[in-house]
């Protein structure tokens, strides 16, 4: 045992590296430091304290550069995201606008439940130099920052004014990233003289501890009450979420939903917790569902949500169920837990469904009801055939659509490869029609659906898949807006040796919102490149050069065989590899499958096809659930 009066001096930066450099977790019996390393971009506010600790530290945490600051948060966003939440990355940016463009970063992670450590530089606590260098100044109280922006994005924001401070700062901060409850990202604060500042620290706060996830044990009398409306059910139907895979739970779902006949559709995040095949997988519900979930939800006459915090796409502004129809959740948070009057079960996925499966005995659905759920995901698979089949020859002299991209990719990877999807029309028709081929193999995100998530996430992902299944590939889809947005992450994959093909769809613009704009009964504006503010002729980016250009293999393709072809020697290659060909922006979209979705429409409208939009709006809405 370390002797608790015996001390160390180090800079605050020193201690604060130090102690992360001891926590320590364990992956399937293999014991691992609990902080992957992280990313940096170094400015006056973190390189000459932080920077120092760093470097001291760079074998143990190794320190990834990126070219710009949000996409390095996205990356370690993505890499916890790849290791369910057993493993974080931290961000370090100096004070002012590195700082702040990580924001939207820490908003994602907050969405979707993921642990990210941010140390960002701060003013000086003297205040002796203000106003500093990118110091933003509050007349009325000196003590805010920039860096108070992130309290509303982060699940722990901190301040250290002073050394002493992380003894219980940083363990809080850790034990906040580690709680399946409560879990997102973290915020410290680091002003630029605190950083250098000695202290005389116990050594017992940099002795190595191991962490464990906590699985949290769901009450009896809430398991009790769930059990009772699951028994009473003609036909039940489980929405499994990302929660289950956080939890480690894919396999008691199978055996959960077999044993009781039970169907099961996947939400954005849930998607991957069944293969493709199984005959309990009914498919993804929702407004970028499939017909044959949002059918079974429809008619299903109890819900039992697992792992899911029941978003707008997830329950189509919640019109997808009958309103009389219970809903079960089962979550980690008793915030998602008790949504929209839910009868919640507070716990683990994994352990609340071993209970509630004991509570229900030998229950089991009507096998009619499985039996009907099976037609309406057949017919469903018929349609997603036809979708991601190359164009007849009536069409055949259009751009390829997303379906097609998407199977065909589909049909050559491997199983274990890890697709990454985002913002734009890829995560609907990702979500789809991609037919999962291995749990846990897919990453559409879609919380915060946040453009240039998917090269930085696909890269920040290609790291930790590195780490254990550096034979599989990272494969990203993407589209020409959230490729012109960010993607210096090219660079980034090539510079480091990590890997990924990147699917680059170019349909001319914002192409899903031109669509929603045209749905809506609007005119086409501002969203594709045609029909913005423009002084000269519309013309496409050259991609496949762009991405030459940062060190990346790429080329055009112009035809669906062209693309296996492409794809083929993509596999093949050692380094990123970028194929970029043109998707038909007006006709090129999955027709089916769509839940209603609530958006905003104008009351008032010069336009006649702007009024029966709102009409039609207004109609679906009387179809919503009634809660809170």
């Amino acid at each position: 045992m370390p002797n608790i009066s015996r001390t160390i001096r180090l800079t605050m930066a020193q201690a604060l590296v130090r102690h992360l450099a001891s926590q320590f977790t364990e992956i399937g019996g293999v014991r691992m430091r609990l902080c992957g390393g992280g990313f940096g971009i170094f400015g006056h506010g973190n390189v000459i304290c932080l920077g120092e600790a760093l470097h001291e530290h760079r074998a143990e945490l190794p320190l990834w550069r990126g070219q710009n600051e949000q996409s390095m948060a996205l990356a370690a966003v993505a890499y916890a995201k790849q290791k369910l939440r057993r493993r974080f990355m931290f961000a370090t940016a100096s004070a002012g606008p590195g700082t702040t463009n990580m924001v939207t970063a820490a908003a994602l992670a907050h969405t979707n439940r993921l642990p990210v450590l941010f140390l960002c530089g701060d003013t000086f606590t003297t205040r002796l130099p203000d106003p500093v260098l990118q110091q933003v100044e509050h007349f009325g109280d000196p003590s805010v920052s920039v860096n108070d922006a992130f309290k509303s994005v982060t699940r722990y924001w901190d301040r250290i004014t002073h050394p002493a401070q992380i003894i219980q700062s940083l363990p809080r901060a850790i034990a906040t990233m580690l709680d399946p409850a409560d879990c997102g990202p973290v915020f410290l604060g680091l002003p630029q003289d605190v950083q250098g500042w000695a202290y005389d620290y116990p050594e017992e706060f940099f002795t190595e501890r191991l962490h464990r996830i906590r699985r949290q044990p769901p009450d009896a009398e809430e398991v009790h009450a769930a059990a009772a409306l699951l028994k009473a059910a003609k036909r039940p139907v489980i929405i499994a979420g990302g929660g289950v895979q956080y939890s480690g739970a894919a396999a008691e779902l199978q055996c959960f939903a077999e044993d009781h006949n039970i169907p099961v559709v996947e939400t954005i995040a849930g998607r991957a917790n069944l293969l493709h095949g199984h005959a309990l997988n009914i498919g993804p519900i929702g407004v970028t569902g499939s017909n044959s979930a949002n059918a079974v939800a429809a008619k299903a006459d109890c819900i039992l949500a697992v792992g899911t915090r029941l978003q707008d796409f997830t329950t189509g502004s919640w019109t997808a169920f009958d309103r009389d129809a219970p809903i079960i959740s089962i979550n980690a948070a008793r915030h998602d837990a008790a949504k929209h009057m839910a009868a919640p079960v507070v716990g683990d996925a994994l352990l609340s469904l071993v209970k509630l499966s004991q509570a229900i005995g030998d229950y089991e659905a009507p096998g009619a009801w499985a039996e009907s759920c099976g037609s309406e995901r057949r017919a469903w698979d018929a349609y997603v055939d036809a979708n991601i089949s190359p164009r007849t020859a009536k069409g055949a002299n259009r751009p390829m659509s997303y379906a097609q991209v998407i199977g065909a990719i589909n049909q050559l990877c491997h199983p274990r490869d890890r697709v990454v999807a985002a913002a734009g029309g890829l995560p609907a028709e990702v979500a789809a029609n991609w037919r999962t081929l291995s749990v846990g193999s897919v990453d559409v995100e879609f919380g915060y659906s946040c453009m240039g998530y998917e090269i930085a996430g696909g890269w920040g992902a290609r790291i930790a898949q590195m780490e254990t299944e550096p034979g599989r590939d990272t494969i990203v889809f993407t589209g020409d807006g959230s490729y012109l947005m960010m993607n210096s992450d090219i660079y980034s994959s090539v510079l480091n040796g990590r890997k990924m093909i990147i699917i680059l769809c170019d349909n001319g613009g914002f192409a899903v919102i031109n669509k929603l704009q045209n749905n809506t009964g609007n005119v086409s504006f501002n969203n594709l490149i045609a029909d913005c503010n423009i002084e000269g002729e519309p013309f496409a980016v050259d991609f496949a050069a762009h991405a030459r250009a940062m060190g990346a293999l790429a080329e055009d393709v112009h035809s669906v065989e062209g693309l296996k072809e492409a794809f083929k020697r993509a596999q093949a290659a050692t380094k990123t590899y970028v194929i970029s060909l043109k998707v038909d922006a007006h006709d090129g979209w999955t027709k089916e499958g769509h839940a209603w979705w609530e958006t905003g429409t104008p009351a008032v409208s010069t336009r006649s096809e702007v009024l029966k939009a709102h009409a039609e709006s207004e109609a679906g809405r009387k179809r919503q659930r009634v809660g809170v």
